[in-house]
């Protein structure tokens, strides 16, 4: 089927080119400008955020504020092998028809990346829609198929159809066109939230082989241990690595998020491109955006030269944003636009530069609650929060602290020139029984501290600063109560095998409310499910 037999046309004379058919339509006084707008710009976070169910269901009452519709699909499509493969949600009626799918209208929107609107198909002359309105087995009488595409490529089609005629108005076009985009945003990473899943699934599966398998040698450059929780990281690092997905790696301060994120790079088809670091939080504010972006000659005052931002450069590359809590909210925007459309502009200049980078963040904050609380922007954390990943603190994985001693005793030995053969196991002990506040870089330090304590072959360690730090006022006080109420929620998870809900479920052994306890989890680094 042709798309001159179907009859689409170029977006600038969609206006115009529209049937003029006089028909009753339903009134749409009640659904108010505002209404409408607010609609189309929850529509990405509401579809990313549901289930292939739940989609299916609700997916007319997403669209009911924003456009007066009877029916309304999605259909994703994956035209690769001899057949179309093609994936539904919601009104699944609006996609069946007696033809196979390249011979449908919604395959010619797919292919030509430009809307149908049909105002009344019982007088509409197009064959294509006259054949489809026929054998449709729902009754519907208004039409429109809108494509659905992403700076990836194009994704599917849109579908919102009326038992009644409907004449589309200017603002309507402008409005479902601007829908089209959002929808497409949520499809995706509705998507890849679910092949994420899939994946998870898979590599849950395979845990019991995977953590009883001994291994002699770290298989990470730099990130050492073989605890089933820094393994369960790693593997979601390989996971997700070969992909361009975003990756958000959250933990306490001096627990590695640097190494992982170095981890991906380095698995990644980038990894022979640039690999920039950039600490949010070091950077003064309001340097920040000439950091990332650039800047011209004369800018600003001490602009003497054109300098280009750390996203110029990770060009082809990776872009790590540590810290990326403490990015100003009025910047945060600016961040959103080139996860999103990969352009943005420097500093005193007009040019738009294209730029194709990986980003991966990290952070210590809760940015959920950060959301919550209004210092930072909901659509740059999903758009961040692709692909989540949570390392560990140091006290979750105690076995891993000899092995991380030996790594640290070797490399400043070799460094400051240093033969030390012997760790006394006294110190070993103190060691590994220490809380850790400040996780492996903590340690990492103290390590190093003890080398250049050490000119004999035996490790001289500083023992009595771990002393000094237990016996501690407020600091170790307060650690001691975290861990404490951490064991405590740890049991009550342990007793409700890890519900949190429902009249059994942890929540209710502690006395608190549902969110209240999944804060509390986060807040404590709790993993999900047991390690």
């Amino acid at each position: 089927m042709s798309v001159t037999e179907i009859g689409l046309r170029p977006e600038s004379a969609l206006l115009s080119a529209l049937p003029q058919v006089v028909t009753e339509q339903p009134s749409t006084d009640s659904l108010s400008l505002v209404t409408r707008y607010e609609a189309v710009s929850g529509l990405a976070r509401s579809l990313a955020s549901m289930t292939p169910e739940i989609l299916s269901r609700d997916l007319l009452a997403l669209f009911r504020p924003l456009f007066p519709c009877d029916f309304v699909n999605i259909v994703i499509l994956d035209p690769g092998g001899s057949e179309v493969n093609w994936r539904p949600f919601g009104d699944e009626q609006l996609a069946r028809l007696d033809v196979p799918m390249d011979q449908t209208t919604i395959w010619s929107v797919y292919q030509e990346q430009r809307p149908l609107w049909v105002v009344d198909w019982q007088y509409d002359e197009r064959m294509a829609v006259q054949k489809e309105g026929c054998k449709a087995e729902i009754a519907y009488r208004s039409l429109c198929r809108l494509p659905l595409r992403t700076a990836q490529g194009r994704l599917g089609v849109l579908s919102l159809a009326s038992s009644r005629p409907h004449s589309y108005s200017d603002q309507e076009v402008r409005l479902l066109l601007l829908a089209a985009d959002q929808v497409a945003l949520g499809m995706a990473n509705f998507l890849l939230h679910a092949e994420v899943q899939k994946l998870k699934n898979e590599i849950s599966d395979e845990d019991p082989y995977i953590e009883n398998e001994a291994t002699s040698e770290p298989l990470f450059e730099e990130i050492v241990g073989r605890s089933p929780a820094l393994q369960r990281v790693l593997r979601e690092v390989e996971v997700v690595a070969p992909t361009d997905s975003s990756v958000l790696i959250q933990g306490e301060t001096g627990t590695g998020k640097e190494l992982v994120a170095q981890a991906i790079h380095n698995r990644s088809a980038r990894r022979d491109r640039p690999f920039i670091k950039v600490n949010c939080a070091a950077i003064p504010s309001g340097l920040l955006e000439s950091e990332l972006f650039g800047h011209e000659k004369g800018a600003f005052t001490g602009a003497i030269m054109r300098k280009p931002g750390r996203f110029e450069l990770a060009d082809k590359g990776t872009l790590f944003l540590d810290e990326v809590g403490d990015i100003p909210l009025d910047l945060q925007a600016k961040l959103l636009r080139v996860l999103q459309e990969h352009e943005f502009e420097r500093l005193g200049s007009t040019r738009t530069q294209q730029v194709d980078v990986r980003v991966i963040a990290a952070t210590h904050r809760d940015l959920k609650q950060m959301v919550e609380e209004g210092t930072f922007r909901s659509d740059l954390y999903y758009r961040l929060h692709v692909f989540p990943v949570t390392v560990p603190p140091l006290r979750d994985r105690r076995e891993d602290i000899p092995l991380l001693v030996r790594h640290f005793v070797d490399k400043y030995s070799l460094r400051m020139n240093r033969n030390i053969e012997t760790i006394p196991s006294r110190t070993m002990d103190a060691v590994a029984n220490y809380s850790w506040p400040g996780n492996v870089r903590e340690l990492q330090n103290f390590i190093e501290r003890a080398v250049i304590l050490s000119s004999g072959p035996s490790l001289r360690a500083p023992l009595e600063e771990l002393k000094q730090e237990k016996k501690a006022g407020l600091n170790t006080n307060l650690s001691t109560l975290e861990e404490m109420e951490r064991e405590h929620v740890l049991r009550a998870l342990r007793e409700s095998n890890w519900v949190t809900g429902g009249p059994k479920g942890a929540a209710v052994r502690l006395g608190m409310k549902r969110t209240t306890l999944a804060y509390r989890i986060r807040k404590l680094g709790i993993p999900v499910r047991p390690a």
